[in-house]
């Protein structure tokens, strides 16, 4: 099957938005250059990480009030114990963008990749070094 022929969810819907998230992180935690970051340095409990990441993007693109963490000094922390360089960031950008566009579109998940590339640039310009 051609993808012209398939059709692509969008991300208007939290059912939608769990979904990929759990596509994404399925590509991150197989990624040889992403994986140790999430799995040996940030140490996650990948069943609360995506609880929380998953609460997250319905916030971001739904309006849900479900997430309450400071993002930005989670990720200081983590780049005090190992450093995300711009790789990193590059490595996520290509894996999320990826993600959507095997499976998703529609305005919200063109939404999403702004969101992504903002939160990356944001990220990379607000960590230390």
């Amino acid at each position: 099957m051609t993808k012209a022929s398939f059709v692509c969810a969008d991300l208007d819907s939290r059912a939608n938005i769990e979904q990929f998230i759990e596509g994404f992180y399925a590509r991150v935690l197989a990624d040889p250059e992403l994986a140790p970051i999430f799995l040996d340095v940030a140490a996650i409990d990948l069943e609360v990480h995506l609880t929380h990441i998953k609460d997250y993007w319905c916030k971001l693109l739904l309006g849900e009030s479900g997430y309450r963490r400071h993002t930005m000094a989670i990720h200081r922390e983590l780049h005090a114990r190992r450093a995300l360089s711009e790789q990193d960031f590059a490595r996520w950008i290509g894996l999320f963008e990826a993600t959507l566009d095997a499976d998703y579109a529609g305005p919200y998940a063109e939404k999403a990749r702004r969101i992504a590339v903002a939160i990356a640039t944001n990220m990379r310009e607000g960590l230390p070094g």
